[in-house]
C-alpha cells in the first residue's frame, strides 16, 4: 500500500557576478506547496548578503520570496530549506470522453492551459508531431491520447543532461532529440494541448523512488506535467512513473517561464550561476 513520505529538502543556488553588484532583486519559488494532500511543516530561506524577503503568492499560486539587495556584493548565495509531508500516490478513476473535454465549459474555464505559450508552441505546426496529435485524438479517450503523448515524447528524446538549457523550447528539444526534464515536459505540453488536453507545468523537487529513511541523498530539481480530465492528473513523462510520495510540488504555471527557482536584475557586469544543489532527507 501506498504511503506518504516526510522529507527535509535543502535547495543551494545563487549568482556569482563579474564585478561588484551595487543592487539586485530577485524572486525565489523554492517553497512547497501547502495543498492538495502536501503539507509544507516548515521553511526558511537564508539569502547572503543578508536582506528580509517579502512573501506572496503569485498568479499560479505558487509562494514567492521577493528581496532586493542594496549592499554592493560580487556573489548572491541562497539557500532555502523546508521540511514537507507528501501525500501517498493517487489512484486516479475513470477518465471523461472526448465530447465531454472538447465542451465550451472546459475550453472557456482552463484556456489558459489549451493555448501556446512561451515555451510551448502548437504541435500542430510541424509534421512529425502533427501526426503525433491526430493519432492521439484517434483514440478511444484522452485518457488513453495521453499515453500515445508520453510514449511518442519518449521515443523521440533522450534524456541528456546539458544538451539544452532553460531557455529551450518544446520546438527546438523535439528537433534535437535531447533534453531533461524540462523539455520532455514542455514537448508533452505541446501534444497535449493541440489534441484539446488542458495541461500545465509543474516544478518540484524528486527524492529516490525507493523509500531512504534517514539517508541525504542528493536530489533533483524536477519538472513533470498535470493534465485535466474531470480532475488534475498528474504524469512524470521523463521517468515514465507514477506522480506520488517521491514528487514534492513547488509551482504550477503554463511552463518553465511561469515557475523559474530563481529569477533577478541586477546592475553591473556579466554573471554565472553557482549551479544548483538539492540534498533530500526522509525522517
Amino acid at each position: 500500500m501506498s504511503r506518504g513520505r516526510r522529507l527535509q529538502i535543502t535547495h543551494k543556488t545563487g549568482y556569482r557576478y563579474a564585478d561588484v553588484v551595487d543592487a539586485s532583486f530577485n524572486e525565489v519559488r523554492m517553497t512547497p506547496l501547502d495543498s492538495g494532500g502536501q503539507v509544507l511543516l516548515s521553511h526558511h530561506l537564508y539569502v547572503t548578503p543578508g536582506t528580509s524577503p517579502t512573501v506572496y503568492t503569485d498568479y499560479w499560486g505558487a509562494f514567492v520570496e521577493s528581496f532586493d539587495v542594496h549592499v554592493p556584493h560580487r556573489q548572491l548565495e541562497i539557500i532555502a530549506t523546508s521540511t514537507v509531508d507528501t501525500p501517498p500516490m493517487r489512484f486516479y478513476g475513470p477518465g471523461t470522453t472526448w465530447e465531454k473535454l472538447h465542451c465550451d465549459e472546459v475550453r472557456n474555464e482552463l484556456s489558459e492551459f489549451l493555448v501556446g505559450s512561451a515555451y510551448v508552441d502548437d504541435a500542430r505546426t510541424d509534421d512529425s508531431r502533427a501526426l503525433i496529435v491526430e493519432q492521439m485524438l484517434a483514440s478511444e479517450s484522452p485518457d488513453t491520447a495521453v499515453r500515445v503523448g508520453i510514449d511518442a515524447v519518449r521515443a523521440r528524446i533522450a534524456y541528456t543532461p546539458g544538451a539544452t538549457t532553460v531557455s529551450t523550447t518544446a520546438r527546438q528539444a523535439w528537433e534535437s532529440g535531447n533534453g531533461v526534464c524540462q523539455d520532455f515536459s514542455h514537448a508533452l505540453l505541446s501534444l497535449l494541448r493541440a489534441s484539446g488536453i488542458p495541461a500545465r507545468y509543474v516544478s518540484g523537487y524528486l527524492h529516490t523512488e525507493e523509500e531512504a529513511p534517514g539517508q541525504t541523498v542528493i536530489g533533483e530539481s524536477h519538472a513533470w506535467v498535470e493534465y485535466w480530465d474531470t480532475d488534475w492528473r498528474a504524469v512524470d513523462p521523463t521517468n515514465d512513473r507514477a506522480v506520488g510520495s517521491a514528487h514534492v510540488v513547488v509551482a504550477r504555471g503554463r511552463d518553465y517561464a511561469d515557475v523559474p527557482p530563481l529569477m533577478g536584475i541586477y546592475a553591473g557586469g556579466a554573471s554565472e550561476g553557482l549551479g544548483v544543489s538539492v540534498e533530500i532527507t526522509q525522517i
